[in-house]
């Protein structure tokens, strides 16, 4: 058995014609920012601004869909080997923090959009950084 854990998926296939694309509320950063980029949101909401983080917004470890894909594959062809028996977890993730902000930097230099957000206050429970 294989258990492979991650949070903060992003990305789309390099074609285009797979990615995320949810038809309710949104349940990370990346489809929020481009519906803001879209027009179809007026702005994003960054929650807090205080974080003992570079630039105060909260920091998460992002990791593109297709090397998401990638590891699954591998750890599916890691049970196949002979050698290996019982239960193995797999921790997938970049190991490189990036802030809401920098997020939004990020699409709005690869978009050319620019991205309208308004500082309001923390979520509860939410942690600076994970």
């Amino acid at each position: 058995m294989s258990a492979v854990r991650y949070f903060n998926p992003v990305g789309a296939h390099p074609s285009g014609l797979i990615g995320e694309a949810p038809s309710g509320y949104p349940n990370n950063l990346m489809p929020f920012i481009q519906q803001v980029g879209i027009g179809r949101r007026p702005h994003l909401n960054v929650f807090g601004n205080d974080y003992d983080t570079r630039d105060g917004t909260g920091v998460r470890d992002y990791i593109h869909v297709m090397d998401l894909a990638d590891a699954h594959v591998k750890a599916v062809t890691y049970l196949l080997r002979d050698d290996i028996h019982g239960a193995h977890i797999h921790n997938l993730g970049t190991g490189n923090g990036s802030s809401v902000l920098e997020m939004v930097k990020a699409f709005e230099e690869a978009s050319g959009r620019k991205i309208p957000y308004k500082v309001v206050a923390r979520r509860p429970g939410d942690l600076g950084s994970v």
